[in-house]
């Protein structure tokens, strides 16, 4: 099954008083990593920006497995899980995996889009956001 996956080194600064990753930190990898695959796919902050509209989440969920620590290479892998066929509505997982391929963590969220001068859920989705999201790796058990 194909992702898009990044590959991260853990920081200082990602550690909490327990020295394992922080748990804000697995949000933030997330939502970076989120960002720089829809850049890929043309679907850039530029063009958002001046169309007026960005993604916006109503759920984000960890789910935490085993620990990750300062020293471990961690590879972060993206793919939709859920989309309606217009992508007005989508669901992404984040799977953090150890260089062993164990799962350490799953990031889930649900989102949407919404048009930013009005401040309301976006309709009808450009066409670059349905190409884009249709060229998106999915699960295994995605869903329509």
């Amino acid at each position: 099954m194909p992702s898009f996956s990044k590959t991260i080194s853990i920081r200082w600064a990602d550690l909490d008083p327990n020295y394992h990753m922080r748990h804000s930190v697995y949000y933030d990898l997330g939502a970076q990593q989120r960002i720089e695959i829809i850049e890929s796919l043309g679907l850039t902050l530029k063009l958002m920006q001046e169309q007026g509209f960005g993604p916006i989440l109503f759920r984000e969920e960890c789910v935490f497995k085993k620990e990750i620590l300062l020293s471990d290479t961690i590879t972060l892998h993206a793919r939709l899980a859920k989309c309606n066929e217009d992508a007005s509505r989508w669901t992404v997982q984040h799977e953090f995996t150890s260089s062993d391929n164990k799962t350490c963590a799953t990031l889930t969220l649900d989102g949407a889009w919404i048009d930013v001068r009005r401040r309301k859920l976006l309709s009808p989705i450009p066409q670059i956001v349905i190409d884009a999201f249709a060229a998106f790796p999915r699960t295994k058990n995605f869903m329509n």
